[in-house]
């Protein structure tokens, strides 16, 4: 029976408590006293609370007795076990003299044979340095690596002090967390993750080219082969890569990107495979893990890997032909569950024509592929897109989201965007930021053609050379429908670009004069 008996505070009542259950023979196994409070279990009363409930409410002062649960101590415990014991990252409590003296499940602090508790931190992780630096520093140290049962860890380490803001003396002990490089890599993801979806459906597209592309993503996606992504620059090569993460089985675990055009090798080689203790001048002193390990279980993404030098090459073929890697400076074999998602808009079949990027290699990525199509190709796209965009830069600049004049989208439908989506929302970003107008006009938009004055019969200056309204839009349907039929010569692949029907774009091409004469009837 557990029992609150609650009172009036004043000197010796706790006492006077205790000995009303002493003197009726009743046996005590714990006691907790707080203010206006003693909280007892006494096994031996059983049921009988109402037999001794008369005689301690005779005490002075005591206002009331109810049976409870447990005792707060104990329920505060046992919460405390639970929050420990649910702890994914394995963590250690030490005393001053950094022997453990508590651990979670994840530290091995459940098993008997594996308990660290008795064990010295210098000991347990075979880093005596790292033992004198905690005491010296009184556990303010920065993060740095430590091997805990053979694997790789940071440390993270946190001072406990008697009371809250005690001064001098010291800390009483300490309490180290350790965070595996998959953990790190969890982490890294979630502050670096492109969307809380990313999926396919976040891709916008509806033409012919993007739904073709979605259908045979959405396949490739679960393959746990080497992905290789083709496309021209800012297609959204990336976009692809992250969606075929998430629609993978790996969706859980990171996705961790490295481009290998944006740094040099060595910085490159480092980051990637990670670099062990004293490998180089500047190094972190307790060495670090490269992307690969930050991201097992989950997907590696490669970005323009046709400019990765002839050492990678090799180096991430080995790792592709077995899962196995060292770190720079190390002499330890890693593994690690990792699928290589890699994206290029160079021609790699030339590349390896030339000499310039390992064949065996090209073959080992290029196991399934994807070719993300232009944005020219895809002219359904061109107002879905711009209007996305439009929407989304009116937002970032406080704004009301506008639209588009009819000569502003015949324009974008027009221009050949060799940057392809990411010129679009540029060009869409800088409009809706530098106009004064809710509506953008073609005047406002940064395209070749309409800087070149003459190009685009509606631009600014060109209105004195036509007469009427009727005789504007013609020439401008007539200078469009030359500009583009000889990139689409047919009505159909020209009405796919423009995202209309067949049978207007043929009777445009006859009115027009546009495209190959037909020899007349005699």
């Amino acid at each position: 029976m557990r029992f609150d008996v609650r009172f009036l505070d004043r000197i010796g009542i706790a006492q006077e408590i205790l000995a009303v259950l002493s003197g009726r023979g009743i046996y005590v196994i714990a006691v907790e006293v707080d203010q206006h409070h003693v909280y007892v279990d006494a096994p031996s009363l059983g049921p009988g609370l109402e037999e001794v409930r008369g005689a301690l409410l005779r005490v002075p002062g005591v206002v009331e007795v109810t049976p409870i649960d447990l005792l707060p101590g104990a329920r505060e415990r046992l919460h405390l076990d639970a929050l420990f014991a649910s702890m994914v990252d394995p963590v250690l409590a030490v005393d001053r003299n950094l022997v453990v003296t508590a651990a979670n499940r994840a530290a091995g602090g459940a098993a008997a044979s594996s308990d660290p508790r008795g064990s010295s931190v210098g000991r347990l992780f075979g880093d005596a340095e790292l033992e004198e630096e905690l005491k010296r520093s009184g556990f303010r140290v920065p993060l740095r690596e430590v091997t805990f049962r053979g694997g790789s860890y940071f440390v993270e380490a946190t001072p406990l002090r008697e009371g809250q803001g005690a001064a001098g003396g010291g800390p009483a002990g300490g309490v180290l967390t350790l965070h595996s490089a998959r953990r790190v890599g969890d982490r890294l993801q979630a502050i670096q993750s492109l969307s809380s979806g990313a999926g396919f459906d976040d891709i916008l597209g509806a033409s012919p080219p993007m739904r073709a592309l979605k259908a045979r993503a959405a396949r490739v996606a679960g393959v746990q082969a080497p992905l290789l992504i083709r496309g021209e620059t800012g297609s959204g090569k990336e976009l692809v890569a992250h969606a075929c993460h998430r629609a993978s089985p790996r969706g859980h675990a990171p996705f961790l990107v490295l481009n290998c055009a944006a740094l040099p090798e060595s910085l490159a080689e480092s980051e990637l495979f990670g670099y062990a203790p004293g490998s180089f001048t500047g190094a972190h002193r307790g060495g670090k893990p490269g992307l690969l390990e930050m991201a097992d279980r989950g997907t590696i993404f490669l970005d323009e890997i046709g400019e990765m030098s002839p050492y990678l090459q090799a180096k991430i073929l080995r790792f592709l032909s077995d899962g196995s890697f060292r770190r720079v400076g190390g002499d330890r074999e890693l593994r690690v569950d990792v699928r290589v998602v890699s994206a290029t808009h160079r021609d790699l079949e030339a590349m390896v024509e030339a000499k310039s990027f390992r064949e065996d290699l090209f073959y080992r990525l290029n196991v399934v592929n994807l070719d993300v199509p232009p944005l020219r190709e895809r002219g359904q796209d061109i107002l879905l897109l711009a209007r996305h965009f439009l929407a989304r830069a009116g937002a970032q600049v406080q704004r009301p989201a506008g639209g588009l004049t009819a000569a502003a989208e015949a324009a974008l439908l027009a221009d050949p965007w060799p940057g392809n989506v990411r010129q679009l929302h540029n060009v869409v970003f800088r409009a809706v930021t530098l106009s004064d107008r809710a509506t953008l006009d073609v005047t406002d938009l940064d395209l070749a053609g309409a800087r070149a004055g003459g190009a685009w019969p509606l631009a600014a200056g060109a209105g004195a050379e036509v007469g009427s309204w009727t005789q504007a839009l013609a020439a401008f349907e007539r200078t469009l429908l030359s500009r583009l039929y000889p990139l689409y010569p047919s009505s159909r692949k020209l009405a796919a670009r423009l995202g209309t029907s067949h049978n207007m774009i043929a009777k445009k091409l006859r009115a027009h004069g546009v495209g190959p004469r037909r020899p007349r009837e005699p």
